[in-house]
């Protein structure tokens, strides 16, 4: 029997569909496209054009970074952005093909995504695993590189999700059940167990990408309390007994004392504090920072590319910036809440965590209140593999703002 009764049933005939108790004439190419459950006002547009506007100011931080180091761009000034604006290329078709895909037809490949996921991820221990900044947890692949560990964080909530909301979308249950939550601890733990090795700033994200789909889930409170717990009682063990590498450590310590050797270990963050607080209320102008031409902050490209924002466009810029984050966060948090099914809000809430949390490291360390963690600012920092998988998220809530009722 038709889900509740012959009502609605329609078949096509011709140029008209036959319903019971009328024949009407079929929607024009015209009327489908203005529908109120068109494609084009299902899409969130908001989140859109903030993305793309934040895709677009990185390129051109990018390009004001790197046009001046010869050592790096090869003599070609453009050579960095000609590049980064690739990658945003790159990214948008990946977020247009999971939109077209849909996030529900694409569960039944996050096993295989996820196994391939960490394939990949352990590669970077063999000889085709490059070391920068003292980290091996990059692939070489020609002139190109990549880093594995951000296609984990779409792996994680990606597996996550499915495993947490099985039962629950079923009807079997109203919150996870404890093997369920086991198992999704499980499988997170593994990538999050990889990149631990030498990579701190993605397993911090990895780990709050956990909490915040355990929140989400309505789990019990105590799961995110015990692992809370874990997580301290852990990092105390790993300082106590000599894990971290030097590098870490001199991290942790300029952190905790900025004035600690500023020519050495508390250089980065120092020069980024100077470049920030040097761009005043509007800036110096685009191209016309001094840290930032005369080079003087590392990695300003990646890591430190807010330090460009903070000196060339100011407060004002810089503000417009962190107003733009927050428009992306806004939308995303309004699709988690609009879903219709847990896997759906989980995949949200998964991505929110993820992109607040990154966000804030990243403009934390660069104003001298987080550690240094080597954590790109999503779609500003110049990377391929970031702005890949920051555009595959915003495919992920698109797809998921798609299926929302139509009332919403």
């Amino acid at each position: 029997m038709w889900p509740g009764g012959t009502r609605g049933r329609t078949t096509d005939v011709g140029d008209y569909s036959l319903s019971i108790g009328r024949f009407a004439p079929r929607k024009s190419a015209w009327r489908r496209m203005t529908a109120r459950d068109s494609l084009a006002r299902r899409v969130d547009w908001i989140m859109l054009l903030a993305a793309g506007a934040l895709s677009v100011i990185g390129c051109v931080l990018v390009w004001s970074a790197t046009r001046n180091r010869t050592e790096i761009n090869n003599g070609d000034p453009q050579y960095f952005l000609i590049r980064q604006s690739i990658n945003l290329a790159v990214g948008i078709a990946l977020a247009v093909a999971v939109m077209w895909l849909g996030h529900h037809r694409l569960r039944s490949a996050v096993p295989v995504y996820f196994g391939f996921t960490l394939v990949v991820m352990l590669l970077v221990f063999t000889p085709l695993g490059t070391e920068i900044n003292g980290q091996r947890n990059w692939l070489s692949i020609g002139s190109y590189t990549i880093q594995p560990g951000e296609f984990a964080k779409v792996a994680v909530v990606l597996a996550m999700a499915m495993v947490l909301a099985a039962q629950v979308d079923a009807g079997d249950s109203e919150h996870p059940r404890r093997r369920a939550v086991l198992q999704a601890l499980a499988i997170a733990m593994v990538p999050v167990t990889i990149v631990l090795i030498d990579d701190m700033g993605t397993a911090m994200v990895l780990c709050v990408i956990v909490l915040g789909m355990l929140l989400a889930s309505g789990a019990s409170l105590w799961w995110t309390s015990g692992l809370l717990a874990a997580a301290v009682v852990g990092a105390v063990l790993v300082w106590m007994l000599d894990i971290l590498d030097e590098y870490q450590i001199n991290r942790f310590a300029a952190f905790a004392n900025p004035a600690l050797d500023p020519a050495g270990v508390g250089y980065n963050t120092n020069q980024a504090r100077i470049a920030i607080g040097g761009g005043g209320l509007y800036g110096k102008g685009l191209f016309e920072g001094t840290q930032t031409t005369g080079q003087f902050v590392p990695e300003q490209q990646t890591d430190f590319i807010f330090t460009v924002a903070g000196e060339e466009l100011g407060f004002v810029g810089a503000g417009g910036i962190i107003l733009l984050i927050g428009v992306v966060l806004w939308r995303a948090l309004r699709i988690a809440r609009e879903a219709t099914d847990l896997y759906s809000t989980l995949i949200a809430a998964g991505i929110v965590a993820w992109f607040a949390f990154q966000s804030f490291e990243n403009i934390g360390m660069a104003l001298g209140i987080m550690p240094v963690a080597g954590i790109p600012l999503p779609f500003l920092s110049y990377g391929g593999t970031s702005m890949f998988v920051g555009w595959i998220a915003i495919g992920l809530l698109q797809s998921i703002r798609m299926k929302r009722p139509l009332s919403a």
